[in-house]
Formats: structure tokens, sequence, C-alpha cells
């Protein structure tokens, strides 16, 4: 089982160094530390512009319930800079642009499983949650039109988060510090940006920080056994969406406008999530845990890994 083709364009990091600029480049090319560092400063460069083109439109206030259409803008001033900067240094390495955990011919059933998986996830920790007194449900908000008009809204905006997010942290980023220092090296070193990424969000908790950094390891281990981020992405869509719309929850510390369910936590923000939402509850903890035996125990023995023999040194990407 392997995400990377087999013929296509040769890639770059087969060509031989130019001479006098060891210093840059390596037996694979671009060494892999300047290669993260040019992709990072063109997503930060654009990131910045494409806010800067969309920040009249955004219509965000302290305290009040995000509405879809902003997160919509707001998600796509992101993953438009994110796919032009994939883009960018999959010409530069002459590769195909899917190539980075986005190939693979299962792609509808990892992103369906997901889907299932991660909203089957986040109802445990609700229920757990409700059934040990630190959550109470307070029922419905809305129903018919409006009920589906919001859920697909809101599903279409965290189904962009998904693939942002994933391509950003696990996509070109993963595939290329993987030949620089290891699969799992990079795994731990991208967990801490990907968890402090949600600090500016109002109402995050240090125990919502380590719960997306530990969610950020089990969808790194998602890709390390099946090379692909579609299961990743369908997992962190349905989380999000159960969170922000179904249960009514907050999500990192924000409440969406427009929830199927409402609710109010209950007791200390460290067992209840707080103003965080539920992944800022402990609970979320030992339920990754027991994800990541899951993943193990179903796709572990499935053959050989696409990054057999590089999860803690360096390899050689096909």
């Amino acid at each position: 089982m392997t995400p990377f083709p087999d013929s296509g364009p040769r890639p770059v990091n087969d060509l031989p160094a130019p001479p006098g600029l060891w210093l840059f480049f390596g037996p694979q090319g671009l060494r892999a530390g300047w290669a993260i560092l040019v992709y990072a400063t063109l997503c930060a460069i654009l990131v910045i512009v494409c806010e800067f083109a969309v920040g009249p439109f955004l219509h965000l206030y302290p305290g009040v319930p995000i509405p879809p259409s902003t997160g919509l803008l707001l998600e796509l001033s992101h993953i438009v800079p994110v796919i032009a900067a994939t883009a960018i240094m999959a010409a530069m390495e002459r590769r195909p642009f899917l190539y980075y955990g986005f190939q693979g011919s299962t792609r509808g059933v990892r992103l369906l499983s997901g889907f299932v998986w991660g909203f089957i996830a986040i109802s445990v920790v609700v229920l757990i949650l409700r059934h040990l007194g630190y959550l109470s449900l307070d029922g419905r908000t809305m129903g018919g039109i409006a009920a589906l008009r919001y859920a697909v809204a809101w599903a279409a905006m965290f189904l962009l988060v998904g693939f942002c997010e994933e391509a950003m942290f696990r996509g070109y980023a993963q595939f290329t510090v993987t030949r620089g220092i290891g699969f799992w090296w990079g795994a731990l070193l991208f967990c801490l940006p990907f968890g402090l990424m949600h600090a500016s969000n109002p109402g995050e908790s240090p125990a919502g920080l380590v719960g997306a950094g530990a969610a950020s390891l089990i969808f790194s281990l998602s890709l390390w056994y099946t090379g692909s981020l579609w299961w990743a992405v369908g997992f962190h869509a349905a989380w999000d969406w159960g969170q922000s719309y179904f249960y009514g929850t907050a999500d990192s510390g924000l409440v969406a406008q427009g929830h199927l369910f409402a609710e109010h936590p209950i007791g200390k923000p460290l067992w209840s999530g707080g103003a965080t939402g539920p992944e800022g509850s402990v609970i979320v903890i030992p339920l990754l845990l027991v994800i990541a035996l899951l993943m193990a125990a179903w796709w572990g023995k499935r053959g050989e890994k696409p990054f057999q023999g590089m999860a803690w040194r360096p390899g050689r990407l096909p």
C-alpha cells in the first residue's frame, strides 16, 4: 500500500546537486529545512495578503457567535494560500500537486470513514461529560429548513478547515520534514505549532491546547498507516461540525451562530471543558489514546507502511 506514483515526471530530488551549493542542496534536491522555510514563508505572505483582501468583509466581534458566511470567508483566506504554496513547491520539486497526502483510489471511502469516526468520537465525549454531570444539553434550538441550511453551511466551512489545517501541517510540510529528520520527529515537531495555533481563540485553555496537540498526532498516525490525509480531513471536519453545529458547544473557545442543540458546561473547566468546549476536557486525552489503539489494530497489520524505514530517521521519498 503506497500513496506514491510509480511513474510520472522525474522529481527534482533525483537530480544531482548543483556544484558548490551543498549548503542548500543535498542528494534529494533542496534540503528539507530550506524547503520548509520557503513553504512557510510563502504561506505567511499569502495569508497576510488574503486576510487583508477579505478583511473589510469580515464581521468578527468578541463574544458574538460567528455566522457561517464569515467562517467560510475567513477559511477561504487561509486555504487558498496553502493550496498556492503547495502548488509552487510541487512544481519546484516536479511532483503532482496531490502528491502530498491527497492521492490514492480510496479517497472517498477514507473521507467518509473519517466523517463517521469524527462524529462518533465527539459524541462519545459529549455523552460522557453529560453522564458525569459536566455538561447539560438544553434541547433543540431550531428545526426544518433553517436546521438543514445551517447544517450544510457549517459542514462546508468545517470541510475547508479540515483540508486547510491538514494540508498545512501534514501535507507538504510533513512529507518534506520526513526526508529531513524522519516521520515521527516531524510529527512531534508540528504538533506544537498546531496546538499553539488555537491559542489566540477567546476561551481557549491550556488543556484545550494539549488536546489539540494530541489530536495532531492522531492525524499524523492516520497518515503513517495510510499515506493519505483523507481520513484525517473527514475526522477533523466532523469533530468540529459535531461540536459547533450539532451539539452547539464551543469549539476551541469559538461559538457558532446557528446550532441544532444548546448546552452549557457544569463544574470545573478542567473536566467540563468550560468556555473551550468539550475538547478542552482532560477526558479527551484517554479517548484519543483509544482511537490510536483502534487505528493500530485496524491498519497496523495491513502490509508495509507507506513511510516504512522513515519512522525516526530520514528517508528518500519516491
